[in-house]
């Protein structure tokens, strides 16, 4: 019988650390720039509890000791012993990660959990698809030493088309799960967090498989966390990507308003803040101060960081973008939208944003995807439509609809919206108050935006540069 395994105590805390933002102060004009609100920990997907697991883990656990012993499993084809590690294994199709549901407690929503697998049973379901389980097809995720237990992640795209056909699981896309995860939950949002380390490290092994020097094979190093030219005469190192990406909320400090801009989407009234990737030999602040004079024609001066988010749910050919989020302070007013890359963008006042915050349904939204999620485990629901599962309903009251409280752009804009009061008021979601700043809600993009694309579901969102 396939034995499922769930995260151990260990590993329920979303994170040990949080984050503090004091005030900080304009130098020119001494007026108190916006802040994170205090209740604020951490973004969706960082504080990754396999990554944030301090102190480091004894020897045993190091990813060379753990891909050694291993290997030794594999090799000589034996079952895990009183001695060894605790192997667990995490599925992934086609970018999909396995998944089970189970019912909530009362009226709460079902609640998504990780299909991890032990490492006895996966190979025994490789021997039953006439398929060798590889060392080298593993990848290393972490470990916990107190639990005895060792991370790993799988691609099963092309080895074994049973896995998931049965007990309850499937195999669902980690943009659908972001948006069923309870924000609330502490342990779910450490489960978000692994698994977009888990599909950014898989997703980039996909795109590395050839040396881009030589051309010849790359084979997995290090466990999997790089890779190496099997070429000889070449033997190029070759490391995870990570592409940087500027966000930021561009402020009119005089008349006490946010630029905030629209694509084209399906999604009326949706209206989000600038964002776009760095070019070489450009430093973040250039990059923002390029990025919003390209699109509006506004002229930025000071820059001023506020805080970052890894994303693992951008294109297949960029596994993890990192969102580096910023408030820019504009030196002028007329808006030029550059057609290419935006619908619209407008200046928009506090009143508006704060209504934007309070009247947007996040918590339905949340509510639905996850139920989505527990219809799919069950067999019943079997198409992903992005376009459904990201809708999120607003009060005509809000003149428009800005990103759920997962984006980070949902951060940017709260923080400055709320900026004149002591923190975000901790309330139930669609109470006509202010949303709570630490949430897990949003869209197809960091930004919170819908370019046409994601609608497709073998398509994901691509931010333009």
């Amino acid at each position: 019988m396939l034995k499922l395994f769930l995260l151990p105590h260990t590993l329920q805390s979303h994170s040990k650390f949080s984050v503090s933002h004091q005030t900080l102060s304009s130098q020119q004009n001494k007026v108190p720039l916006p802040t994170m609100s205090i209740r604020f920990q951490s973004h969706t997907f960082a504080s990754n509890p396999l990554l944030s697991n301090f102190p480091i883990p004894a020897e045993s656990f190091s990813p060379s000791a753990a891909l050694e012993a291993l290997n030794t499993r594999l090799l000589n084809n034996a079952h895990s012993s009183p001695s060894s590690p605790i192997f667990k294994v995490l599925p992934f199709r086609n970018g999909k990660l396995l998944a089970s549901s189970t019912a909530g407690t009362g009226d709460s929503p079902p609640i998504w959990h990780m299909g991890w697998i032990g490492l006895d049973d996966l190979r025994g379901i490789f021997e039953n698809s006439s398929t060798q389980l590889s060392v080298d097809s593993l990848v290393y995720l972490g470990s916990i030493a107190e639990d005895d237990a060792v991370y790993w992640a799988i691609d099963v795209s092309t080895k074994v088309p049973e896995l998931g056909t049965d007990m309850g699981l499937c195999f669902v896309e980690l943009r659908t799960l972001m948006v069923a995860t309870d924000w609330e939950d502490s342990q779910a949002m450490g489960n978000l967090a692994i698994a977009g380390h888990a599909k950014a490290l898989l997703e980039w092994h996909n795109i590395s498989r050839f040396c881009g020097h030589c051309g010849e094979k790359t084979v997995p190093m290090e466990a999997g966390r790089r890779k190496q030219c099997s070429n000889d005469s070449c033997k190029k190192r070759i490391y995870p990507r990570v592409d940087p990406v500027v966000i930021m909320l561009v402020i009119d400090r005089k008349n006490d308003c946010v630029l905030l801009a629209s694509r084209r989407m399906r999604v009326s009234r949706l209206y989000s803040c600038l964002s776009g990737f760095t070019e070489p030999g450009e430093s973040l602040e250039e990059a923002v101060r390029r990025e919003t004079w390209e699109e509006t024609g506004i002229e930025v001066g000071e820059v001023v960081y506020h805080s970052s988010q890894p994303w693992p749910v951008g294109p297949n050919s960029i596994p993890c973008q990192l969102m580096v989020g910023f408030f820019a302070y504009a030196k002028s007013l007329e808006i030029t939208v550059d057609k290419k890359e935006l619908e619209d963008a407008q200046w928009y006042s506090r009143e508006d944003v704060r209504k934007a915050l309070t009247f947007a349904k996040y918590k339905k939204a949340q509510r639905t995807a996850a139920a989505k999620v527990e219809q799919m485990c069950k067999g019943v629901e079997t198409k992903q439509s992005l376009a459904a599962d990201f809708k999120v309903e607003s009060d005509e009251q809000a003149p428009i609809i800005v990103p759920g409280p997962y984006a980070i752009a949902h951060h940017l804009i709260s923080s400055w919206a709320f900026s004149d009061q002591n923190e975000v008021n901790s309330v139930e979601f669609n109470s006509k108050r202010p949303v709570s700043s630490m949430s897990n809600l949003g869209f197809c993009a960091a930004d919170g935006m819908f370019p046409s694309e994601c609608f497709e579901d073998s398509a994901v969102l691509e931010l333009e540069s």
